[in-house]
């Protein structure tokens, strides 16, 4: 088994860190995989042995998340951006109307597609506040003529995240990349969950879909093939030749996942490493700042800025002297990041927190 001599701490939003012990089981196993004198991306996707993976990684998320045996587990190429149209176009056709939640970056991308396909009534707009709230979810209601509700559960870019959802009858469509796998969700609310697995599931390349059969069931029949959810509900995952290499990564990180404790372990991890930042956060309140309202603080990403632009930009610099990489803000909010996913070791919280500590005092 290799060793890795040099690791520093990866903040980056996405693609992001994955286990070492994943990357080392990778590194192992490539070239030859199952000892069958191949790598698996070399291998047909038609081959039982690439059937076995992607049936290992579906029964896997099945098993942790608690999928309810009426939803489909689906590996489906694009990553989370592409299913923003998908949506709409099996779901919107013929002047159907669905309802929207504007909580930030994300969801206006998600709400710019579907206005391409159908009717979008937005139930909550977060512009005027700039991204830093969210609703009480039981204030939320969906039309009547609302075919989904969709929203972004967290968003990475305004480290903001839902707590709790909506309870309606009208299906939840949850775009659910950042934060799936780092708490439990209770199906009965959602007809669709989909994630761009490039968070806490695998590499980039591929998104999982979890949709319930009642949904597939209005998917339009003259829709174009790799568009229909029907299709790859039919093929298993398999309508076109799929991202092989990034579903047998998820088949890894879900093993990993389900070693270290599962969900549960997931839960309480984000739980302590976000706490360690925002408890830096307020030991030096006036020196940092985070803009999100408390109760909607994301246990992913961690936003905050220092007094000014020039500090932020020392800070990251300084940071990523200290082994820390990836804390720059997105480009259209400035200030800091650390995305904090569940790959990320709480020593790397840590030692950002005390750098956090340390940078206060000497710029203070």
């Amino acid at each position: 088994m290799p060793t890795t001599t040099h690791r520093i701490h990866n903040f980056s939003a996405g693609p992001c860190t994955l286990p070492l012990e994943v990357l080392e089981q990778v590194a192992d196993q490539f070239p030859d995989y199952a000892g069958e004198g191949m790598s698996i991306i070399e291998m047909s996707h038609r081959s039982k042995t690439v059937a076995g993976v992607f049936e290992e990684a579906q029964s896997l998320v099945r098993e942790l998340l608690a999928v309810p045996e009426d939803m489909h587990v689906l590996f489906l190429g694009g990553g989370a951006t592409f299913q923003f149209g998908m949506i709409p176009m099996n779901l919107l056709q013929g002047g159907k109307s669905a309802d929207y939640t504007h909580s930030g970056a994300w969801a206006k991308k998600a709400i710019a597609d579907a206005k391409t396909v159908g009717t979008v009534n937005l139930v909550f707009d977060g512009t005027d506040a700039n991204f830093t709230t969210l609703p009480d979810p039981a204030s939320v209601r969906a039309g009547d003529d609302a075919v989904y509700l969709h929203l972004t559960s967290n968003e990475t870019i305004g480290g903001l995240q839902w707590k709790d959802f909506p309870a309606i009858d009208t299906p939840i469509v949850a775009d659910m990349s950042s934060d799936i796998m780092s708490r439990p969700i209770d199906f009965e609310k959602f007809g669709i969950v989909y994630a761009g697995a490039q968070k806490n599931i695998g590499p980039a390349g591929c998104a999982l879909v979890l949709i319930k059969q009642s949904v597939v069931d209005q998917c339009p029949g003259d829709l174009i093939n790799y568009l229909n959810y029907a299709n790859h509900v039919k093929g298993q995952s398999m309508a076109n030749t799929p991202p092989v290499f990034q579903v047998y990564l998820i088949k890894l990180v879900m093993e990993w996942l389900k070693a270290k404790g599962g969900i549960a372990w997931a839960k309480d991890m984000a739980d302590q490493r976000s706490q360690l930042l925002y408890d830096a956060v307020q030991r030096h309140a006036g020196f940092y700042t985070c803009p999100v309202d408390e109760r909607y603080r994301s246990t992913m990403n961690v936003v905050f800025t220092t007094p000014s632009a020039d500090l932020d930009a020392k800070f990251v610099e300084e940071a990523l002297a200290h082994g820390m990489s990836g804390l720059k803000g997105h480009r259209s909010v400035g200030g800091c990041r650390a995305s904090i996913y569940n790959a990320m070791p709480i020593e790397g919280a840590k030692a950002l927190a005390g750098f956090m500590d340390d940078f206060a005092q000497r710029n203070g």
